[in-house]
């Protein structure tokens, strides 16, 4: 667990009261599960009322459970191993409707992106991308859908888009080992964090390129080695990552850079029309008659 949070558990533990201390000892031993459970549970799983816990909180500095439950949660969500993902989502989802709680849990890491991410980083990500001569676009493991994506769309305007997919370090720095001053590097990664990853943007960052982060927390060990950060929440605990919000971040980056290149796109979507026409790529719409 983080070493700051328990810091503050052991500066503060001398004026805990008995049930106090029974949380704090319970967070620093199950701290994978505690940082999912409501004050209720928490409170019923070590013996003490949800006042007390809402209590606890409070003594820490938190203006309440919520405040440092999502600190928790933040803290330890790289921690989780699969198998520990898969208890904590079991004890989460209890007997819920689970299509409702996944729904609803995603638009609220869309409302809270939306919140949070910063239009000026947003903007400079923007500026990078359109002034960059090549465009290398990193996801390994579950981030990879995200790098093929927008890949996919960036491909559109130019034909120096490299999607960076490699799950091995070796393969991946064979793929950027061209990477240099001129070009921009837009790489994903998300709890648990791709090692890959932070080495290879790394290297991009050691060549000059322009880094894009696109991560959950300014914290996250991509975070650090980029020069623009774009933060998304990603904090579903299951074996399942939800990519809803950064593929949402990804989508309003197609807009903004197909806005400022729309005249280029303009031509090379008529001649892509006329090839898709030719090959018959697309089913033809039949008229009704």
């Amino acid at each position: 667990m983080n070493s700051d949070f328990m810091g503050l558990l052991q500066e503060a533990g001398a004026s805990f009261s008995k049930g106090q201390r029974r949380i704090a000892q319970y967070i620093t031993e199950e701290y994978d599960k505690a940082a999912f459970m409501t004050a209720a549970k928490l409170g019923k799983t070590v013996g003490v009322s949800e006042s007390t816990v809402v209590r606890f909180a409070v003594s820490l500095g938190f203006d309440g459970y919520p405040s440092m439950q999502k600190a928790m949660q933040e803290m330890v969500l790289n921690r989780l191993t699969s198998v520990q993902r898969l208890e904590v989502a079991s004890d989460r989802i209890g007997d819920q409707d689970i299509v409702s709680m996944v729904l609803q849990s995603d638009a609220d890491k869309l409302r809270r992106t939306e919140e949070t991410l910063s239009r000026e980083d947003f903007q400079k990500a923007v500026d990078a991308i359109v002034a960059a001569k090549r465009v290398y676009i990193m996801g390994v493991r579950s981030a990879s859908p995200l790098a093929s994506f927008l890949g996919y769309y960036l491909r559109y305007l130019s034909d120096n888009v490299q999607i960076v997919t490699a799950s091995g370090a070796s393969e991946m720095f064979e793929q950027i080992v061209g990477v240099n001053s001129d070009d921009a590097v837009i790489a994903f990664s998300f709890p648990r964090y791709s090692t890959t990853t932070v080495k290879g943007v790394r290297y991009c960052a050691s060549a000059g390129a322009t880094v894009i982060g696109l991560t959950d927390s300014k914290l996250s060990p991509l975070a650090q080695e980029c020069d623009i950060v774009l933060l998304a929440k990603s904090d579903m605990v299951s074996l399942v990552d939800s990519l809803v919000a950064p593929l949402s971040v990804v989508n309003a980056l197609i807009v903004a850079v197909t806005k400022r290149r729309s005249v280029e796109l303009a031509k090379r979507l008529d001649a892509l029309e006329n090839i898709w026409s030719d090959y018959d790529v697309y089913e033809k719409r039949v008229e009704k008659v």
